[in-house]
This record gives C-alpha cells, sequence and structure tokens, in this order.
C-alpha cells in the first residue's frame, strides 16, 4: 500500500486503510527523524480505542497503552547500539504479551525477526510530504 500525506489531517486516512490490514502482532516503522513515525502512531492508538496520552518513546526506549484488543508497546530503538542491549530491555517478553507491538528505529533488531509475522510501513519526508509504504 502507498500513501501520499500532505496535511496532518491525512494521518487519518492513513490509518483507517491500514487498521484492517493489520494482521500481524509487530509493526516495524521506518523513517529519518522527524518523518512522522510517533504521529502516525498516535493516530493509529486513537482509532485502537486506546484514552492514553501517546508520547515518543525516545528515553524511555519502551511505551505502553491500553486498547480494547490488548496492550500496544510502543519501542523507539534508535539510542540502543546493539543487540544485547534490546535484550536487555526485555524485547522478547514484550513480543509474547501484546496486541501489538510497534517498533521505530527496529534496524538494530531486525534479523532477530526471522520467522516472525510483521509488517514494516516507511515514511520518506521529501520536503512537502510524506511518501508512505505499507506492507
Amino acid at each position: 500500500m502507498q500513501f501520499n500525506i500532505k496535511n496532518i489531517d491525512d494521518w487519518q486516512n492513513v490509518v483507517e486503510e491500514i487498521i484492517p490490514q493489520l494482521q500481524n502482532p509487530i509493526l516495524l516503522l521506518k523513517g529519518n527523524l522527524g518523518a512522522g513515525k510517533t504521529t502516525f502512531t498516535q493516530f493509529l492508538l486513537k482509532n485502537l480505542g486506546s484514552a492514553d496520552e501517546v508520547n515518543s518513546p525516545t528515553y524511555s526506549i519502551v511505551n505502553e497503552y491500553n486498547t480494547p484488543k490488548g496492550k500496544v508497546y510502543h519501542f523507539d530503538l534508535y539510542r540502543l547500539k546493539n543487540i544485547e542491549e534490546v535484550f536487555d530491555i526485555g524485547i522478547e517478553e514484550y513480543l509474547d504479551n501484546a496486541y501489538l507491538c510497534i517498533i521505530e528505529w527496529p534496524e538494530v533488531y531486525e534479523e532477530e525477526l526471522y520467522g516472525l509475522r510483521y509488517h514494516t510501513m516507511s515514511i520518506h519526508n521529501n520536503g512537502e510530504n510524506r511518501e508512505i509504504s505499507f506492507d
């Protein structure tokens, strides 16, 4: 799926299209700083029925949210330097106990996902708009 975001309200349309496609318990979010990964997550959680305030997990590494379908864990692995640091936060336990795990900056952990079912969303900010691909 491909999307083009021109303003913040367009995120709602993206989320409405993506939610029915979320068949896997892991969503990898890729994109440069300021691309809109957390903004997307805010719209997604609201549409999943969460009343929680959604913030970037840049410093906390992982945020937990409640939805009617279960727990959603939102990770930001940007500051983690190697796979050992990812394991130190207990990511496997989160993956085993979540309705959905959203992972920003997943590159340090991506190799470990071999054999697991996940979606990937890439956001490219080209200055005037954002181009999004989802699979």
